[in-house]
C-alpha cells in the first residue's frame, strides 16, 4: 500500500502501519491528506491481511492539524448566494467529519502513537482511535478556541466519552497544552514512554498480541464497545445477544479452543 503521497502506509504480520507523512508542514493535513486518510482507513477496513492499525508520525511531530491554508480557503467558496456558500460550508465540514469517522467505522482496533505536537485536528483524529499512547514531550491542545473557532470535526463529541467532564470542558474552553505525563494522569492515553523509540517498541507488541487473537471476535469485540458507548446498558445488552447468536459459532472459537488444550498458539484464517 505504497500509493499515497502524504502517508506511509505499510502491512507486515497483520499490523497495518498507518504514519501521516508531511514532517516538514508538522504532518499537518491539507485536503489531499485527508482524503488519503479516509481512503487509507476504508482500504485497510477491507483488508484481510491486517487486524490491527498502529497510526503514528514521521518527522518530528504526529499531526498538527487542519493545515492553515485549507482552513482559511473556506472564505473562497464560490457561490455568490450566501445561503448556498453555508451550504458549501456545511458540506465541507460534512467531509472533513466523514474523514475521522472513517477512523472509528474501521473494523479494526486502532492504536495512536503520539509524540510532540497533537494539535487540533490531530486531537479529533485521537479521540476516534480505540487507544492513545504518548511520549512525555508530546502535548495535546484543543487549538480551535484559540483560532476564534468552536471545534467541529469530532473533538467535542469523542472526547467528553473519555475523559472527565470539569476536565474536559477545562480543555474545550482554555485550549491550553497537556502535556504526556497529565495526558496519562487524565486517561487520555494509556500510557506514557520517556521517547518515540520506546514507544514505538512497546506499541507495536500490543498490537502484535492484537493480531493474534480471533480477527472476528476482534472486530466483534470493536463494535460492541462503539455500541455500548452509545447505547443503555439495556440496550446494548440485547444487541450482544443478536451479535453472538450470529456469530458465536466461527472456526475461530474452535480454533482457540484446540490451541489452548494443545498448549500451542492458535492460527486463525481468513476464509
Amino acid at each position: 500500500m505504497d500509493q499515497y503521497k502524504e502517508f506511509k502506509v505499510t502491512i507486515e504480520n497483520h499490523i497495518a502501519h498507518v504514519a501521516f507523512n508531511r514532517p516538514s508542514k508538522a504532518n499537518s493535513l491539507n485536503l489531499n491528506a485527508w482524503e488519503e486518510m479516509k481512503a487509507i482507513f476504508e482500504a485497510v477496513h477491507k483488508n484481510v491481511d491486517a487486524r490491527v492499525i498502529v497510526l503514528s508520525g514521521e518527522g518530528n511531530n504526529f499531526c498538527a492539524g487542519i493545515d492553515l491554508n485549507l482552513l482559511m480557503s473556506v472564505n473562497q467558496f464560490s457561490a455568490k448566494c450566501e445561503a448556498r456558500k453555508r451550504e458549501q460550508l456545511r458540506e465541507f465540514i460534512f467531509k472533513l467529519q466523514d474523514c475521522i469517522s472513517s477512523i472509528e467505522k474501521c473494523r479494526k482496533p486502532v492504536l495512536a502513537a503520539i509524540h510532540k505536537s497533537c494539535i487540533g485536528g490531530g486531537v479529533d483524529i485521537i479521540s476516534a482511535c480505540d487507544m492513545r499512547y504518548c511520549t512525555e514531550d508530546a502535548y495535546f491542545t484543543i487549538q480551535e478556541i484559540n483560532l476564534g473557532l468552536v471545534a467541529d470535526i469530532g473533538t467535542l463529541q469523542r472526547l467528553p466519552k473519555i475523559l472527565n467532564p470539569g476536565i474536559m470542558a477545562e480543555l474545550a474552553y482554555t485550549g491550553r497544552k497537556v502535556f504526556g505525563p497529565e495526558a496519562k494522569e487524565i486517561g487520555l492515553v494509556n500510557q506514557k514512554y520517556p521517547n518515540k523509540e520506546s514507544m514505538m517498541e512497546d506499541v507495536m507488541s500490543i498490537a502484535k498480541t492484537i493480531a493474534s487473537k480471533s480477527p472476528v471476535c476482534i472486530r466483534g469485540t470493536k463494535e460492541i464497545l462503539l455500541y455500548t458507548r452509545d447505547h443503555s446498558v439495556e440496550e446494548s445488552l440485547n444487541y450482544m445477544t443478536a451479535w453472538n447468536a450470529s456469530m458465536l459459532l466461527s472456526n475461530d472459537i474452535f480454533e482457540a479452543m484446540a490451541a489452548y488444550m494443545q498448549k500451542r498458539e492458535p492460527v486463525f484464517h481468513e476464509e
